[in-house]
């Protein structure tokens, strides 16, 4: 069972989903704590890629470093954190609706602190992941069926 779990329908192909949520540079743009993203390793992403997210925790802004633990294009993708104080795991999965016309997307998302993590953890990261991932979600959404995905500005 995992901490968090959100899912949500939008009309876009599953192509369309997974090329842009696999995209880390597009982070910034549906996930409200996400201030920077950047893949680290030249070439295709696949299982083993890493990305550096810096995400604002309350008054924080703490990087972390994930790793792509699935990938499998495009249906599911999962990662998980490999330094910082809080490490999230990911699991993202894309179910084709409607002969794949539209797309369910499903979130899972369980957390761990190390160090000073774990006094962040059910004072800051649990109550501000509940109130965020349902908002990253319709943010995704929205920004995929307005035309906001791939080479839009």
């Amino acid at each position: 069972m995992s901490d968090f779990r959100e899912t949500i329908d939008i009309d876009c192909t599953p192509d369309e989903v997974w090329t842009y949520v696999v995209d880390s540079s597009h982070l910034p743009e549906w996930q409200a704590s996400a201030v920077a993203a950047e893949s680290l390793d030249e070439g295709p992403t696949g299982v083993g890629s890493r990305v550096r997210v810096t995400r604002h925790v309350g008054s924080r802004e703490i990087p972390m470093t994930m790793r792509y633990t699935e990938y499998d294009p495009p249906h599911a993708w999962g990662m998980q954190g490999i330094d910082g104080p809080i490490r999230p795991h990911v699991h993202g999965e894309i179910t084709p609706l409607d002969d794949g016309r539209r797309s369910r997307v499903t979130l899972e998302v369980d957390v761990e602190g190390k160090g000073m993590g774990k006094v962040l953890l059910p004072l800051v990261v649990r109550p501000q992941m509940r109130k965020e991932l349902p908002d990253n979600e319709r943010r995704l959404k929205e920004r995929l069926e307005r035309g906001g995905g791939i080479g839009a500005p």
